[in-house]
């Protein structure tokens, strides 16, 4: 059958479910989804020639103000087509970035591609676990954000039931949205910050797992305005408490479907191929940040800190380790748990870096890391010696990546720019700035 006959059959399928628009949906630079609504019987052509956006008007795309290829099409991918349960009548659909006809080097989703297609060239499949863990806010009389549930005030509120029973009718709605998205759910639980949750579900090929991760945004921010709250994905909203990560728990299988990463029988269950993916995200550690927790708040979390609740996950040293969770590399059952991504990266962009750096291990055989058998948050408060740690802000991440230049060729050099320009600008208005704590510590003092 032919893809304009599967794609009629499709739409018919859809027209019976009540279904009368599509929203066709990208994702801009800083990993925001966006889009416009596209009747039904417009589909055929956001296909074929792809829904039409002005260029300029998004952010990173680097294209000009005139011109043909000034104009962003977005290629409806039609195996992403579904209903959505939580607005009727509108289906989702993911789309691919054109200009002037041809893939738009600065999108992330082609980026994402692009890695991919190296990977086939050796037989191989990414598989990718995303844990997205996230706030519950809502602002105060005072204007300032807060944590929506007034009653979550607990000193150590990890997998706190009453919480979960409080904010059950959010969690619910979640779930049976998810469910009719195709998640296959695995489990809910409050975190251990005020305020915190997180929903896993199962892994998938890693640009499927990216497409689930934005839909699973746009399903949490729709839900949780009908429950009068906010979805954060801000990585440190408060202070004094654990910050939320997207750690991604990523193996690599062959075309007979074995697991390549893993040996029972190696160091930390990892083969030499796993050992040598995990020392080349090690090795470009420092620019895989800037990708990975692209804001100045992510630095916030990750940073050796107190918190309320007497643990902290952040993964502040390059290290890799067996089930430790102090290191920035957790092997799990001869996977790695890759824990320096938060929920503000752009997932494609995060996904195709990492991707990049750990073939880049791969290709020059980098000698296996060692393992740290060490809780690294106790060494550090016993003044022991430490590994190299991450870059401690969003400037210092980002000068590593304008100087890494393997991989910023790899990731494409078009992207990059755009995204270091933009990050740039970011930290330069963020350093113009002065908070409450500087006021409050140099005001009066001299």
């Amino acid at each position: 059958m032919s893809a304009a006959a599967d794609l009629n059959d499709q739409m018919r399928a859809l027209q019976a479910q009540g279904i009368h628009s599509v929203m066709t949906t990208f994702t801009d630079l800083h990993g925001v989804p966006k889009g416009k609504l596209v009747p039904l019987d417009g589909l055929p052509a956001a296909v074929t020639t792809g829904a039409g956006f002005a260029g300029p008007s998004i952010w990173g795309t680097g294209l000009p103000r005139m011109g043909a290829r000034s104009e962003y099409f977005g290629r409806v991918q039609p195996e992403s087509l579904r209903p959505l349960p939580w607005l009727p009548g509108v289906a989702h659909a993911v789309c691919d970035g054109f200009a002037g006809g041809e893939p738009l080097a600065t999108c992330s989703r082609q980026m994402l591609r692009r890695q991919l297609a190296r990977l086939r060239e050796r037989g191989w499949t990414f598989h990718v676990g995303i844990e997205p863990e996230f706030f519950l806010l809502r602002r105060g009389a005072d204007g300032r954000w807060q944590v929506a549930d007034g009653e979550d005030r607990l000193g150590k509120p990890s997998y706190d039931l009453k919480a979960l029973v409080r904010n059950h009718g959010f969690l619910d709605d979640m779930r049976r949205h998810l469910a009719a998205l195709g998640f296959a759910l695995q489990q809910m639980d409050h975190e251990d910050a005020t305020g915190q949750y997180e929903i896993n579900y199962r892994h998938d090929e890693a640009l499927a797992a990216a497409d689930r991760f934005q839909l699973f945004k746009l399903t949490a921010h729709s839900v949780a305005a009908q429950h009068g709250a906010v979805f954060s994905g801000m990585p440190k909203p408060l202070a004094h408490a654990p910050g939320s990560g997207l750690h991604c728990h990523i193996s690599l299988t062959d075309a007979q479907g074995h697991a390549v990463m893993a040996d029972p029988a190696g160091p930390m269950g990892l083969s030499t191929t796993g050992l040598r993916f995990a020392a080349g995200l090690l090795d470009h550690g420092d620019a895989l940040a800037a990708l990975c927790a692209p804001t100045v708040n992510s630095y916030k979390r990750l940073a050796v800190s107190d918190s309320a609740s007497g643990t902290t996950w952040s993964p502040v040293w390059k290290a890799v380790g067996e089930n430790n969770r102090t290191c920035v590399l957790r092997t799990v059952e001869g996977r790695l748990e890759w824990r320096l991504p938060d929920a503000s990266c752009n997932v494609y962009a995060a996904l195709a870096a990492t991707l990049a750096a750990g073939l880049d291990g791969i290709h020059r055989a980098l000698p296996a890391p060692e393992a740290c058998d060490d809780d690294l948050y106790q060494r550090h408060a016993d003044g022991g010696p430490l590994p190299p740690r991450l870059p401690r802000d969003l400037h210092a991440a980002c000068a590593a990546l304008r100087a890494d230049d393997t991989l910023r060729d790899a990731v494409g050099t078009a992207f990059c720019d755009q995204f270091l320009a933009l990050k740039q600008a970011e930290w330069d208005a963020y350093a113009q700035q002065v908070s409450d704590w500087e006021q409050q510590r140099y005001a009066d003092a001299f």
